[in-house]
């Protein structure tokens, strides 16, 4: 996997279009920390790169709700108080 700035980016896209049909990815760099994932796409591709990608935020995000959940508890709770904070949060308690 290579590695370029965001700064390439911008100077130099000939060269990144070129890298990303060889590479096949690059993670582009801000400060030397990764901030995006650049990937080819085409027509035949567009739809199941989209899913996977959505997929692979989505299992991000469940794995950042479970480990607040047990920082703080939550996951040690029963139905039964999760429906009660539920309906004193809808009633704005």
């Amino acid at each position: 996997m290579k590695f370029i700035t965001v700064r390439d980016l911008r100077t130099k896209p000939a060269t990144i279009w070129k890298d990303l049909k060889k590479e096949s990815e690059l993670v582009i760099t801000n400060n030397g920390k990764p901030i995006a994932l650049l990937t080819p796409l085409s027509d035949e591709n567009l739809e199941e790169s989209l899913r996977a990608s959505r997929r692979a935020r989505a299992g991000e995000a469940l794995r950042a709700i479970r480990k607040k959940a047990e920082a703080t508890g939550a996951a040690r709770m029963t139905m039964e108080e999760i429906v009660v904070e539920v309906r004193a949060h809808r009633r704005g308690k």
